[in-house]
C-alpha cells in the first residue's frame, strides 16, 4: 500500500487548500495536513511501524485503520496508547513511539 495525497487539481471533489501542519515523530519533525490522523501524517511520510510487541519484538502500524485492532499505539503529547488511526493530527503534536511491556503473572505490567 503506498500512501499518497491527490494532487488539488485532480481532486474531483475539489475540497479547500490543504492546510499544512508539523508534527514531531521521536525528536524529529514530520509534514502533514490539517484533517490527516495521526497514522495517516506516519504513512504519508513513508513511517510503516511505530509500536513493537511485548513478546517477538514485531512491528506494529496501523492494521484495521478503524480503531478496533489497537496495533496502532502510540504516545502523543505524554499520554499512552492513543490509537494513531482514529486521532486527528495537530500541529504541534508530539508523537513517540513505544515498545508494549510484557505482562505480569498477575497480569499487570
Amino acid at each position: 500500500m503506498t500512501a499518497r495525497l491527490v494532487p488539488e487539481a485532480n481532486d474531483p471533489i475539489a475540497p479547500r487548500a490543504a492546510t499544512p501542519i508539523t508534527i514531531t515523530v521521536n525528536g524529529e519533525p514530520v509534514d502533514g495536513v490539517l484533517g490527516q490522523t495521526l497514522a495517516g501524517v506516519l504513512l504519508a511520510s513513508d513511517i510503516l511501524a511505530w509500536r513493537s510487541t511485548s513478546f517477538g519484538d514485531r512491528p506494529r502500524g496501523a492494521f484495521c485503520g478503524i480503531g478496533v485492532c489497537f496495533d496502532c499505539l502510540v504516545i502523543v503529547n505524554g499520554q499512552r496508547d492513543v490509537r494513531a488511526c482514529q486521532r486527528r493530527a495537530a500541529s504541534g503534536d508530539a508523537v513517540v513511539f513505544h515498545r508494549d511491556a510484557p505482562l505480569g503473572p498477575s497480569g499487570d505490567r
